[in-house]
């Protein structure tokens, strides 16, 4: 997995003065864990942005706060964003034990080809992201799902089909739980059915 790195200064805001902070393009954010009191920091938004981006929910992020000796390693467990400008609002921040096992949802992606896409069917990705558990350097950024097995009408990959390290990470949905499937077009509506009655 991928590992990233991010600085931050302990907060002295709270509330509604958080404004000034997001005037000054800082993110109000929170670090929590198991073994630890909360921390308010801030962070720089355009770098905050960027590095999210990148590491998404399983990229573990190295975050330094000034003043503290060792860096913080967490993921990224939640967000608020402005709807309307994009603007990150805040971040909260989960710090994990390197030596413990944690879950996080992991995108899934198709690669390859397929022979029945080829001739003309649909490819249907029944789901588009899995849970899985797995220490926090174990995290996969992502999971490939291979198409080019999908040969005919009806077939189907399952959970138990996906290539991953099983002896470091483990799926949180049943073996056979279907991934992506061959499905026929949708039939379009003929002209005369869609005029509208007079």
């Amino acid at each position: 997995m991928t590992t990233f790195e991010l600085n931050a200064a302990k907060r002295t805001l709270f509330g509604r003065k958080t404004k000034q902070l997001r005037n000054k393009g800082l993110v109000p954010a929170n670090i929590f864990g198991k073994k630890m009191d909360s921390i308010a920091i801030e962070l720089e938004s355009n770098i905050l942005l960027d590095t999210m981006r990148k590491a998404g929910e399983t990229g573990l992020i190295h975050l330094k706060v000034a003043g503290d000796t060792k860096a913080h390693p967490v993921l990224v467990s939640g967000y608020a964003q402005d709807p309307v400008f994009g603007k990150m609002l805040h971040v909260d921040f989960h710090e994990v034990d390197l030596k413990q096992k944690t879950t996080a949802t992991v995108p899934l992606h198709a690669t390859g080809e397929s022979e029945a896409v080829a001739g003309g069917l649909i490819l249907a990705m029944m789901k588009n992201e899995v849970e899985v558990e797995a220490l926090p350097t174990d995290l996969p950024d992502s999971i490939e799902v291979d198409i080019s097995v999908l040969k005919a009408l009806g077939d189907g990959i399952h959970a138990k089909d996906l290539k991953i390290d099983r002896s470091k990470v483990t799926l949180m949905i049943e073996d056979e739980e279907l991934i992506a499937t061959v499905q026929e077009p949708a039939k379009e509506i003929g002209r005369a059915s869609c005029r509208e009655r007079v």
